[in-house]
């Protein structure tokens, strides 16, 4: 089983991955409008009261739902060492996507950076939210180049 691009069904994008689970659901992550879902995550079909208490309010607020019944949620994307990109904002209609990019953690700031359960490893980069930029709602890939996603 491989990935495919697709149109999106939310967005109509043609940055769409559907990646199969088995011969009868898959997987639909979305570049385009930055949201993603899975045939299993329908209306009627799945338990969207205990799913959605563990997530941010603003992610609840701002799910969407396509023609075939299948909730959309907004990604969030966090690259090792690069950066994050995630939904910011106060309701459905305020907000935008946040992309924020990880710098070097210096020798002397190490200590405050262990690994847990380890006994001498460390992280090498750190969140900088002064770093912090938004970008409008069919803005998502920008925010992924921002965080250098699509360097080679």
């Amino acid at each position: 089983m491989e990935d495919n691009l697709i149109l999106c069904p939310k967005c109509g994008s043609d940055a769409c991955y559907k990646t199969p689970i088995n011969e009868f659901h898959s997987n639909y992550v979305c570049f385009g409008c930055g949201y993603q879902t899975s045939d299993l995550i329908r209306e009627g079909e799945f338990n969207f009261e205990e799913y959605d208490q563990s997530l941010p309010y603003l992610y609840v607020d701002i799910k969407r739902t396509d023609s075939e019944g299948r909730v959309w949620y907004p990604q969030s994307v966090n690259i090792e060492n690069q950066g994050t990109v995630f939904a910011y904002g106060k309701n459905k209609d305020e907000w935008k996507w946040a992309g924020v990019v990880m710098v070097e953690i210096t020798e002397e700031e190490k200590s405050k950076f262990k690994k847990p359960g380890t006994e001498d490893e460390y992280y090498t980069h750190k969140t900088d939210m002064k770093s912090l930029k938004l970008f409008e709602q069919n803005n998502f890939m920008d925010a992924l180049e921002y965080i250098g996603v699509f360097n080679d």
